[in-house]
């Protein structure tokens, strides 16, 4: 692009100096433009942002544009990478093939192809060393997982084959095998050939299984593994291995799980379970570096932190909830403790944009578990009580750590628990007022007023609307509350009444009666409210507040007007519109004696209003 312009540059000066200057001689010119190319793309290009000088004697007659370079680094991959590990699984299949072929032909006995193999492939991996030295490194790795495969399979086809040798034995041959590619992998800086000393590592169960269960020698050579490629992780920044280690635990646990587990091992499980929750839950402080920044690889150990604290929680919840159920939230409780543990030790270096995340991961997963282990541990309405108090509490966690991290799970778990009393719980009161459903919305009111009391004492813009919401919210379930408390007394009185003998009229009349009272009653109720809230308003010179206060009021008229003044009796309807009627002309009062100076300062705003238009 650059080249193009500085090309059309040059192409107009010319012409420019061509209509002022007068032309030259033609022989000359043609011998120029015969005799002299034109410069160089290079050279064009290098003489961007500088006065064009022409090179004496150089009269180019045509620039062209450089052609774009097109990115070779696909195809590269796609050549030295991919068509590579294609041609290793081709070469592996076209050798078992051959291997096979031969074997059912009868042309090698069994010790023979099981010798034939480990001497092939213990050739192929020296063989690729020649490679290697020439420079050839990707090319050399590929005849090493050539020799490595051939060699487990070799080991797999005299135990499992032939029985050749014993089943000790060809566990000890393939160890040492996995040993030294980690070696090697050490020995040349190479993280394939780890990870193909990995991948025969957790295969080697598989390639030896003889159908028993072994939970204690498989589970502790698993155990080993992970601590040896946490080992290796440690020294090296191959984070890549940590994904496959934990894969390869995770298929070899699942796998047996599902065919060998009893409840009689439950104990044996959970503690390995446990030993390999440990190992993956270091994992991301062990390879943490101070300067690391965001990337995906360094995101991995976060990634895989999260992973093993789900995957661990659901192991231990299939083996412990069928026992009691108890046990599982106190064992919830403990796992957040351990995070909340783990992110204190990531706290120690928040320099590094990875160690923020899994600080922070660490606070989620602790906040988590701690709101999974209340409903697993109460039931019904205890539920929506725990939610507010884990709430309350993360709040003053938050502002006294000056957490707006925790500020979000905080108001997640008051959510949670305001829908959970609105929508799920359904309480059953005998007694007015001092009952469990009120001690409930007391507890969410006393929540929602502290979120109020901590984001009024903040001046940013988001802390105000959250404030606002719970404010807001606040006032609403208050009239929830009480409008349900007007609603189950009134009901108990319904309940009460008994239709006497051949009097059903008589019945109807008191049912009826009932209603009345209770649709006067919520009018007084709303009204009474707003009454209050108007009053605080004033007092607290709020008018957020005092704006609550007339939409109720407005309610409370809508339905004064449009309901009771059919439904009620005379003297009910009466009494509501004069108690209404007097609560507005005693608002309109106090306001129209402006008694809160709304009009001078009314009058201010529009004097700074038209003095900055001026």
């Amino acid at each position: 692009m650059l080249a193009d312009l500085t090309a059309r540059v040059y192409r107009i000066e010319r012409r420019l100096q061509m209509d002022v200057q007068p032309p030259r001689e033609a022989p000359r010119v043609e011998a120029s433009v015969v005799s002299q190319p034109a410069p160089p793309p290079d050279k064009i290009a290098s003489s961007a942002g500088q006065p064009f000088a022409p090179f004496p004697g150089e009269l180019p007659a045509r620039v062209s544009a450089v052609p774009p370079v097109l990115d070779s680094d696909l195809e590269s991959r796609i050549g030295s990478h991919w068509l590579n590990r294609i041609g290793i699984a081709a070469l592996l299949v076209g050798v078992s093939y051959f291997l096979k072929f031969a074997f059912d032909n009868n042309w090698i006995g069994p010790a023979g192809r099981v010798a034939i193999g480990l001497v092939a492939g213990i050739a192929i991996i020296l063989w690729s060393e020649r490679f290697r030295h020439h420079g050839y490194k990707a090319f050399s790795y590929s005849l090493k997982a050539v020799g490595i495969g051939t060699l487990y399979l070799s080991l797999w086809a005299a135990f499992q084959r032939y029985s050749l040798i014993p089943n000790a034995v060809a566990f000890v041959i393939m160890v040492a095998v996995t040993a030294s590619a980690a070696a090697m992998a050490l020995a040349q800086d190479a993280q394939i050939l780890a990870a193909f000393a990995l991948t025969g590592g957790f295969a080697t169960p598989l390639l030896l299984s003889t159908g028993q269960n072994r939970e204690v020698a498989l589970f502790s050579y698993v155990a080993l593994l992970d601590v040896a490629a946490l080992v290796l992780v440690a020294f090296k920044p191959w984070r890549r291995l940590l994904v496959m280690s934990y894969a390869g635990t995770l298929l070899l646990y699942v796998g047996w799980y599902s065919q060998f587990y009893a409840r009689p091992q439950l104990g044996i499980t959970l503690a390995f379970a446990s030993v390999f929750f440990v190992v993956f839950a270091i994992a991301p402080l062990v390879t943490l570096q101070p300067e690391q920044e965001i990337a995906i690889f360094a995101s991995i150990p976060a990634i895989l932190a999260f992973v093993n604290a789900g995957v661990y929680f659901l192991q231990a919840y299939l083996i412990i909830e069928e026992v009691d159920k108890t046990y599982m939230a106190w064992f919830a409780l403990g796992l957040a403790a351990i995070y909340i543990f783990l992110s204190r030790l990531v706290h120690a270096d928040l320099s590094a944009g990875a160690a923020q995340i899994l600080y922070f991961l660490h606070l989620a997963v602790a906040i988590g578990f701690i709101t999974i282990a209340i409903p697993i541990r109460l039931d019904a309405h205890w539920i929506t009580m725990g939610w507010f108090v884990e709430a309350g509490v993360l709040f003053w966690v938050a502002n006294r750590i000056k957490s707006d991290f925790l500020n979000v799970f905080a108001l997640a778990a008051l959510v949670l628990g305001v829908f959970r009393l609105l929508v799920f719980d359904n309480f059953h009161t005998t007694q007015l007022f001092f009952n469990l459903r009120m001690a409930t919305y007391v507890v969410a009111i006393a929540v929602l007023g502290a979120v109020a009391w901590y984001a009024a004492k903040r001046e940013d813009e988001s802390a105000r609307t959250v404030g606002a919401v719970a404010l807001v919210a606040l006032n609403v379930l208050a009239l929830i509350a009480l409008s349900r408390e007007v609603t189950d007394f009134y009901s108990r009185q319904i309940t009460a009444v008994h239709p006497p003998i051949g009097q059903w009229n008589s019945f109807y009349t008191n049912i009826r009666r009932v209603e009345i009272e209770r649709d006067f009653t919520y009018s007084a109720l709303w009204m009474a409210y707003g009454a209050l809230l108007m009053i605080v308003g004033f007092l607290r010179r709020s008018a957020f507040i005092r704006w609550q206060a007339l939409i109720l009021i407005a309610l409370t008229i809508a339905k004064v007007f449009a309901y009771d003044v059919e439904q009620l009796d005379k003297g009910y309807r009466i009494v509501s519109f004069m108690v209404l009627g007097a609560l507005l002309l005693a608002i309109s009062f106090v306001y129209q004696r402006d008694w809160l100076k709304l009009s001078s300062t009314r009058r201010q705003k529009e004097d700074v209003r038209a003095g900055s238009s001026s």
